[in-house]
């Protein structure tokens, strides 16, 4: 099936609804979005076993992880265009198609070298099935309720795979080589690929007729740089280097604005951040992760090493965290049924406020308990915030910039995740070294000290070598110090938390208006039809 739909109804025409293809093709566009979670948790399960295998040096080790994300972040603007000028089902398809055979590539990777290129292979795939997924169905759902419902379940496939991802990835690893949880992907894609031309129809804006090579470039170059500035941050890296990259990333963004201005067919069209309802939801979908992300960060270093949990024992207590969001997610579209939007993410962000502020009276003794109630709160105050603000994202831009806005609302959450491990990380590492250096007594050696106050994980080797009576003491000083960090830095976001939940009262839309501009639905007989006939 070819072709393509065109944006020809009548502007007060009342909201087209779906049919029983539409919801089926909502099924299909599910199984990226919860291949990319279950691909975001494997890998890390697969180190050890890769780190034998190929013997990668330490930087190696980190592209092998990060290049992923790099790649996934750099690319999603220029992707998202992509979509909307060669149609947004084609780059799906051609997306599928990259992701499965850099997933054979990276699982039959004989070197170091070659699995960071398929994973950076995997990364730019990847960036063109998440811009495409979500596009698609701010075309395809064209009621607002319905929408927020399909929504959802894209959500909710996201909340799955994370959770399905480390059960897979870990049975896969008993039974089978590291490289066997990337051919996870394979199936998937080919399931897409044979159903997707069937089930999802083609969108694509017309009046896009060609990309600006120098935009594409300046927006690779300035995301790249900043994701990389950030991420160096977050691993306290050389303050040089990170300067450097900033700098460089805002020089060229600079540069890329300006040239959007003066362009007839932007890559970014600025004239989006217009609409306040627009820009809110981004702020707050971005603001939210930031915060959600730093205690995260943080929480999984408290449970291991302030309470001493095992990795396998850390998850299971965060399950019920990790089950409340896709819980949660079934009732938010019946929920903004009767709840302004505005006032139903502002309610989400106000409760993942509380559960921040949880966060900042954690302790010895009530930590545990604190921390599952507390992030609990958080996956349920958030859930609507991230359905509802991504629902009004793509239905406040017009429906021929669909691909463009998904792939603006996932570089803002790539961002904000970034910004937030790294700043919150950063503050955390400096109230912990301040704390440290006052709680340590002057009796222990200053060589182990010294060691000891860089990070929680190094304090815990420290002590594990130590002798019995010094090693408790630096033990006692270092988790007591990382509480301090993690209080303060839990805080802070609490508090952005709340100024972010009313900046969304204030400036987010009361309702969420009907998509503009889509065709009538398309029956099983015809799925795309124009003037010259059905294609």
């Amino acid at each position: 099936m070819t072709g393509h739909e065109t944006l020809s109804r009548a502007p007060h025409a009342s909201p087209r609804r779906a049919t029983k293809r539409e919801w089926i093709g909502l099924a299909v566009l599910a199984l990226p979005t919860l291949l990319l979670a279950m691909d975001m948790t494997v890998l890390h399960l697969a180190v050890p076993s890769l780190s034998a295998a190929l013997e990668p040096s330490s930087s190696q080790l980190l592209w092998i992880v990060d290049i992923y994300g790099f790649m996934i972040a750099g690319f999603l603007i220029v992707m998202g265009n992509i979509g909307d000028w060669i149609g947004r089902r084609k780059l799906l398809l051609t997306g599928a198609a990259a992701f499965g055979f850099a997933s054979v590539l990276a699982a039959f990777a004989p070197t170091t070298e070659m699995l960071i290129a398929a994973r950076a292979l995997l990364g730019i795939a990847g960036a063109t099935l998440m811009p495409s997924t979500l596009s698609l169905i701010r075309n395809m759902f064209d009621d607002p309720a319905q929408r927020t419902t399909a929504v959802a379940v894209w959500m909710t496939s996201f909340m799955v795979g994370a959770i399905i991802g480390p059960l897979v990835g870990g049975v896969m690893l008993v039974w089978f080589w590291w490289g066997s949880v990337f051919l996870l992907a394979v199936p998937v894609m080919l399931l897409l690929l044979i159903a997707g031309p069937i089930l999802l129809p083609e969108f694509r804006n017309e009046g896009k007729s060609r990309l600006d090579p120098p935009s594409v470039i300046m927006a690779i170059a300035a995301i790249l740089l900043l994701v990389f500035a950030l991420k160096e941050a977050a691993k306290y890296g050389s303050i040089w280097q990170i300067g450097a990259a900033v700098l460089a990333g805002l020089a060229i963004g600079t540069l890329f604005v300006r040239r959007q201005i003066r362009l007839e067919d932007p890559l970014l069209d600025l004239k989006l951040f217009r609409n306040s309802g627009f820009t809110a939801s981004l702020a707050s979908i971005s603001l939210a992760v930031f915060t959600i992300s730093g205690a995260m960060f943080l929480i999984y270093q408290y449970l291991q090493g302030v309470l001493g949990l095992s990795p396998l024992e850390a998850g299971l207590w965060l399950l019920p965290s990790s089950l409340a969001g896709p819980i949660v997610a079934f009732a938010v579209p019946a929920l903004s049924q009767r709840i302004a939007p505005n006032r139903l993410i502002a309610a989400g962000l106000a409760t993942g406020a509380v559960s921040l502020g949880v966060f900042a009276l954690l302790g010895q003794v009530n930590g545990l308990a604190m921390v599952v109630g507390g992030m609990t709160l958080l996956s349920i105050g958030l859930t609507p915030v991230g359905i509802l603000g991504t629902d009004l994202i793509i239905s406040s831009a017009p429906a021929e910039q669909a691909g463009a806005a998904s792939a603006i609302s996932e570089t803002g959450t790539e961002l904000g995740m970034a910004l937030g491990i790294a700043l919150f990380g950063s503050l955390a590492t400096a109230i912990y070294k301040f704390g440290f250096a006052s709680g340590i007594g002057a009796d222990i050696p200053a060589s182990l000290t010294d060691r000891a106050s860089e990070t929680l994980g190094a304090a815990i080797a420290v002590a594990m070598e130590a002798e019995p009576g010094v090693g408790t003491a630096i033990l006692l000083a270092a988790r007591d110090a990382f509480t301090s960090g993690l209080q303060a830095a839990a805080l802070v976001a609490a508090i952005v938390s709340a100024g972010t939940a009313l900046m969304a009262l204030r400036y987010l839309p009361k309702t969420i208006r009907a998509g503009a501009g889509n065709e009538p639905a398309v029956d099983s007989t015809c799925p795309v039809e124009t003037a010259q006939g059905c294609i």
